[in-house]
């Protein structure tokens, strides 16, 4: 499926999702969180912290303290892998995927609520 949005029309979306989010007092996550939440939920697994920083080019400590935070909320949850124990595995959660798919389900409102 191929989506055709002029720049004015992308940004006017992300505006509307992100007002949206705000007004709904949904979890405020930040970019960089937002970004490894969907990495999470989009990419297949396994994800690890390791793998999450080489992805995001940040550092291992950026990614753990988003993942502390996002833990908080319930959206991820991490693990020790069992076959390499010096690997975190970040898990899946059903508030997560809940959280995921209400915000595609956002996005594709906003989406059909745009201008021609």
């Amino acid at each position: 499926m191929s989506v055709s949005l002029r720049p004015s029309q992308a940004l006017r979306l992300w505006q509307q999702v992100a007002l949206g989010e705000v007004g709904e007092g949904a979890h405020d996550l930040t970019m960089r969180q937002l970004a490894i939440l969907l990495s999470v939920y989009l990419d297949p697994p396994p994800h690890t912290v390791r793998g999450l920083a080489a992805r995001l080019g940040v550092s291992k400590p950026v990614i753990t303290r988003a993942l502390d935070t996002m833990g908080a909320m319930k959206l991820v949850a991490r693990a020790r892998d069992e076959l390499d124990r010096r690997n975190v595995l970040i898990r899946r959660t059903v508030e997560g995927a809940l959280f995921v798919e209400r915000f595609g389900d956002a996005v594709i409102a906003q989406a059909k609520a745009l201008p021609a």
